[in-house]
């Protein structure tokens, strides 16, 4: 069974694991967004007003919620660039927010944090793997029933 939630721009929902904890919030204006790769070269990113920025933080709590929060504002409000890390860079086992943009991102606990340029993936924590978002006009749907959730304001 699907979960549609209403979501607006000044609102972020977290999705609330096990171990993890997942912010999602519109893009809410149409502009664009760098990702720099390990290959040295730069993609644009187009985005729409009504995009998602989902965030994964690997722990649970205020102090995980405000580093996303963080992460929201620094992508969102001053449009800074999504760094991706090669796939054996040691700093990926430290890192502790990890960001996908784009109209839908798939949760996945089987693959290394901050090594993906496709913005349809994240890395997040068990409990949260298997999730699908997508971007609807009035907020998100996700492909299954979920409990642990919260809307706040940003």
């Amino acid at each position: 069974m699907k979960t549609e939630i209403n979501l607006k721009p000044s609102e972020i929902l977290f999705l609330i694991g096990d171990t993890g904890t997942v912010g999602v919030v519109k893009v809410a204006n149409n502009q664009m967004l760098f990702i720099g790769t390990p290959e040295k070269e730069e993609i644009v990113m187009y985005l729409e007003k009504d995009d998602l920025i989902a965030v994964s933080a690997f722990g649970t709590g205020e102090k995980y919620e405000k580093a996303i929060k963080a992460l929201v504002y620094l992508t969102r409000e001053m449009e800074s660039p999504i760094i991706v890390l090669p796939k054996d860079h040691p700093s990926s086992k430290r890192l502790k927010t990890v960001l996908s943009i784009g109209e839908s991102v798939q949760l996945d606990c089987n693959i290394t944090p901050g090594t993906h340029p496709e913005q349809d993936i994240l890395c997040s924590c068990d409990s949260l793997s298997g999730l699908k978002l997508d971007k609807t006009e009035n907020g998100l749907a996700i492909n299954r029933e979920i409990e642990n959730y919260k809307i706040e304001s940003l």
